[in-house]
């Protein structure tokens, strides 16, 4: 019944959100649902032992010995599936022979031990009867005579040695199972703890379960606040998208167009520059060149002086002369084509604001944002409203869902389960306490045995005096000897009892262990479990024959533990998927259907965004038959190029200077430095600004070179990417806003999308996780049945049946070693040699009295 209410409870669980799930598709954004709630459960299913785990290992190890092979899986499978009549004829039937003898293979270990324990419990006492027979007829040590010997010192000291030894053995036995008994009854005190923690666990599991579906359900308004947000920011959300989309058409060709608009102010300062510029040059090359000709007229006047005919000055004066060739200019302006048609040409074209039209166009184009929110107003109110009626179906829904009826009746049984639980513990630990009892009763008879061995041990070693004649010994020595034959008697009395509990705890105890607990630790258990056929002859899985009714669903045990102890959902861990599948009864297309249909009916009309209106484009034209391309930049660049004179002044002056320096210190040596230093000044004066000019010149030159290069290609290329860009907005957007709408809408259900795969994954994995069913197992099995009974009565049995083993040996040597420690009523006397006896004849030859003979 619980587990057919669990079921249910999953059932109802996975239905309270299966109307929201769809096929997975990675999410264009994370929304961050939180955590399911859940609490820590109490129940640890794991078992320290402490210090006596030490011996359930060598326990163990000694089963290991006993029985060392594998878990009979197979063996077990058949003999579970075999039929056995109760006919002698079908347990002679071949296959069952075999099945017999493969399990007596198996049980080999067991079986010749339990014979060896019988034999035990069998011979011991006959072998007692016997000897206290043989000892009434005065044999087997029972005639009051020793013997001396010259060894007898030695002999005495390696029976009280051995039976010592065996006495601790013995000893270390009892020890041993009086802490099994202990440790047993401990344990089954200590389990009502245990049991209560998995009791309020499976109340845990019970209580959290309505909780998480109600937190599974809220998280619904996570989904719908982030779609409602991106439906209020429609604009930013899907008219950027619009945007991004037609910019990569758009931007370029507005860019390209204001970079037209540049250069086309650029092209009139250029213009502007060269006709400056021109003027200039032409003006200084003039005044230049009436200067140049003044200072050469100058010089050839000074040259001509008298002073130059002599010797020393003579041939200085010749290379100065033919030098004056030289002072004159080099470039000459005045032949250049003036620029002012093209400049007022320019000046008509800027009268219209190029850069203002095309910032306009970039303005209607980044107003798209605000065209969609405008234009979807009245379709994003319809979707807001089919938003808020899917929450009210889900409310609906779980409301509708009888989760708290199924979570009363399992509270009920669970409820019932625990006061049984807590009626009869009581009766438990009560035959719990007659079990201890028992087992204290064992270890006592054991005791009592020690008990008489330690003391004749004792007393005859204190009280043996090794002068005294075996008829002579003390009180104590003989009590001592008295001592050790009790508890000979004793341990015929008790050691085949004590067997009998050995053997019986041995065959249950160790068939537990290697059958059911190994088994169990290794999941082998459940693979058995788990063969088809096997629980019911008619149903392939059990299992799922019980939950599900469907015996050919896989569902196996090992599974189920295995992923309960990994705390997994129900879910996932009975695969109820195959009593309502998430993928199918998830599935939010009834509700995204009519958002999606809403959202497709966007239409969004961008034909009043103008880029470049005619004015622009023929603004553009004009631009470019301008007949700047026409301006001859050959000629102007040839005389660029040129140098302002022909002769550098600077060093033209230097060189003057220099040649004055030669001659002899007078007046024409002063005239020349003063000519020298007139023409450094027109230089400075003149020159330099005339290259400077130059330098203007030939950028703004260049620039309008550059410009003119194939103007009318590239206004033509702009004014095709501006028209382009317009066509692609008047009659391509709509395919550009029906993909991006889309987008959008797969934006807003990938939403759905996440939370319905997360509420799947958290019903998988997180709801109602069913750790405390594996925790149930664990403590039944592990820790009840193997760790607190088992391994107890296994080493109970090892420490007993050890101490009766060791029993065999003690008896031998305590009858032995009380031979020395009894006072005899005859013994060997001593004569000479001339007697021809050695030195030893009978008592009775000499009338020594011999109680024997008397009789």
């Amino acid at each position: 019944m619980a587990v057919e209410l669990c079921l249910l409870l999953l059932l109802f669980c996975g239905s309270t959100i299966s109307e929201v799930q769809p096929i997975y598709k990675p999410p264009p954004g994370t929304l961050d649902f939180g955590f399911v709630p859940s609490k820590t459960y109490d129940t640890g299913a794991y078992h320290e032992p402490g210090a006596i785990g030490i011996l359930f290992k060598i326990v163990h190890a000694f089963l290991y010995l006993v029985q060392p092979n594998t878990f009979p899986q197979d063996l077990i499978r058949k003999l579970a599936q075999q039929q056995f009549g109760n006919t002698q004829g079908d347990y002679q039937k071949p296959e069952n022979v075999v099945l017999t003898l493969q399990a007596i293979y198996y049980e080999i270990g067991f079986i010749v031990s339990a014979a060896l324990g019988l034999l035990f419990i069998l011979l011991l006492p006959l072998v007692g009867l016997c000897f206290c027979m043989c000892r009434c007829c005065d044999n087997c040590g029972g005639e009051m005579h020793q013997r001396q010997k010259k060894n007898a010192d030695c002999q005495r000291s390696c029976f009280a040695t051995f039976l010592f030894v065996a006495s601790l053995i013995i000893s270390v036995g009892v020890l041993c199972a009086y802490a099994a008994n202990q440790h047993l009854t401990n344990q089954v005190r200590g389990a009502k703890k245990l049991v209560n923690s998995n009791f309020k666990d499976l109340k845990i599991f019970l209580n959290d379960t309505p909780a998480q579906i109600d937190y599974l359900v809220s998280q619904y308004n996570t989904t719908k606040d982030k779609a409602l947000s991106d439906l209020n920011n429609v604009g930013p959300v899907l008219g950027t998208r619009v945007q991004e989309q037609l910019g990569k058409e758009v931007r370029p060709a507005l860019d390209a167009a204001l970079t037209m608009a540049g250069a086309i102010r650029e092209t009139k300062e250029a213009l502007e520059n060269v006709s400056v510029s021109v003027e200039v040059l032409q003006e200084g090359t003039e005044r230049l060149h009436a200067n140049l000709t003044d200072v050469k007229m100058h010089l050839s006047n000074t040259l001509n002086d008298s002073a130059c005919n002599a010797a020393q000055a003579a041939s200085t004066c010749n290379i100065i002369r033919n030098s004056l060739g030289q002072l004159d200019i080099n470039a000459n302006f005045s032949g250049l084509p003036g620029v002012s048609s093209q400049l007022a040409k320019i000046n008509d074209v800027l009268k219209i604001d190029l850069s203002s039209l095309v910032q306009k166009g970039y303005a209607a184009f980044n107003d798209t944002p605000d065209l969609v929110v405008n234009q979807t107003r009245n379709i994003l109110s319809d979707i807001k409203s089919v938003l808020e009626s899917i929450g009210s179906n889900i409310t609906t829904f779980t409301r509708a869902l009888p989760v708290q009826k199924i979570l009363a009746d399992l509270m009920v049984y669970l409820t019932q389960s625990e006061a049984y639980v807590q009626d009869y513990f009581p009766l438990v630990e009560q035959y719990d306490f007659y079990r201890w009892l028992g087992c204290l009763i064992l270890c006592c008879m054991l005791v009592l045995i020690l008990v008489f061995y330690y003391l004749g041990l004792l007393c005859g070693t204190c009280g043996y005096d090794k002068h005294a004649s075996p008829t002579t010994r003390g009180c104590i020595s003989n009590t001592g000897g008295n001592f050790l034959m009790a508890g000979v008697g004793f341990s015929f009395l008790f050691s085949w009892l004590l067997m009998i509990v050995v053997v019986l705890t041995f065959i249950t105890g160790g068939n537990v262990e290697k059958l059911v607990c190994e088994p169990f630790e290794d999941k082998n258990l459940f693979k058995v479990l788990d063969t088809p056929y096997l629980l019911n002859k008619h149903w392939k899985n059990y299992l799922a024959g019980i939950i599900f009714k469907n015996p050919n669903v896989n569902l196996t045990f090992e599974k189920v533990y295995s992923d309960c102890k990994e705390n997994k959902g129900i879910y996932t861990s009975l695969h109820l998927e195959y009593l309502f599948n998430i993928n199918e009864l998830l599935n939010i297309s009834m509700y995204t259907e009519d958002v999606a249909l809403k959202i497709e009916h966007i239409q969004i009309n961008l034909s009043k965004i103008i880029l470049l209106d005619e004015i622009g484009k023929e603004n553009l034209l004009n631009f470019s038959s301008s007949g700047i391309d026409g301006i001859d930049f050959s000629a102007y660049l040839t005389e660029i190029n040129k140098s302002v004179t022909k002769v550098d002044l600077l060093s033209f002056a230097n060189d003057l200077e220099a040649r004055a320096d030669q001659l002899p210190k007078g007046a024409l040596e002063n005239a020349l430095k003063g000519h020298a230093n007139n023409i450094r000044m027109i230089h400075n004066q003149q020159v330099v600004p005339l290259e400077q000019a130059m330098s203007t010149l030939n950028q703004s030159i260049r620039l309008l070179k550059r410009t003119s290069s194939e103007l009318m290609v590239k206004v033509k290329n702009v004014i095709s990417a501006v028209n382009a860009a317009q066509n692609l907005i008047n009659n391509n957007a709509s395919q550009v806003i029906v993909q991006e709408t889309k987008k959008y809408m797969d934006t807003i259900i990938g939403y759905f999308e996440q939370y319905t795969e997360w509420v799947k994954e958290s019903i998988s994995m997180e709801v109602a996780a069913c750790k405390p069913i594996a925790n149930v197992i664990d403590t039944a099995v592990d820790i009840f049945l193997c760790s607190y009974i088992a391994d107890s009565v296994n080493t109970f049995w090892f420490g007993l049946g050890g101490s009766s083993m060791f029993l065999i040996p003690a008896i031998i040597f305590a009858v032995k070693l009380s031979k020395y420690y009894r006072r005899m009523d005859t013994e060997d006397v001593y004569d000479d040699t001339e007697n021809g006896n050695n030195g030893y004849h009978k008592e009775h030859l000499y009338g020594i009295h011999n109680p024997v003979f008397t009789r």
